[in-house]
């Protein structure tokens, strides 16, 4: 039987870089209902007649779901299964605004790659995520910290 899953610690290549796909259209109802879920109360995402009075003439999407699906994007390919813990999230950017009705695609190269000190059976991973528009606009970008399991330590 194969099953689905992410990368062990042996299987991340430095340099190596994975397009996800498919990609995630953004709706109004995701928009809505992430930002008031995450009790955030910013007219920007919410109130469409206040938006379109500000530069982007139009609702942004929340950032932080914008964040959520790049990374989630990631996780059949990379770390389904085989994470252990997300260690950080830096370097994180929004160069371009997403809108509801565009596509975001993720892509990740892998940064680093490294055994734990102080996780036996474990390791370090740093990877770089870009998010873009279906116009390929890069509309998010961040690096991401993961404890993985090596994959001696589940044999």
């Amino acid at each position: 039987m194969i099953e689905q899953r992410g990368l062990y610690l042996e299987e991340f290549v430095v340099g190596e870089r994975y397009a996800h796909r498919p990609g995630r259209t953004v709706t109004d109802a995701d928009n809505v209902l992430f930002t008031t879920l995450t009790m955030n109360p910013q007219a920007l995402h919410l109130d469409a007649a206040y938006a379109s009075s500000q530069p982007f003439g139009r609702p942004l999407v929340n950032s932080m779901w914008t964040l959520s699906t790049l990374v989630g994007l990631s996780v059949g390919q990379l770390t389904q299964g085989t994470l252990v813990a997300q260690l950080g999230l830096t370097d994180v950017s929004f160069p371009a605004p997403l809108f509801v009705g565009d596509t975001l695609t993720a892509e990740t190269e892998i940064v680093s790659v490294r055994p734990s000190a102080s996780r036996p059976g474990q390791g370090v991973v740093v990877m770089a995520h870009t998010g873009r528009s279906q116009n390929d606009e890069v509309v998010a970008t961040a690096t991401r910290t993961v404890l993985v399991w090596a994959q001696e330590a589940v044999a």
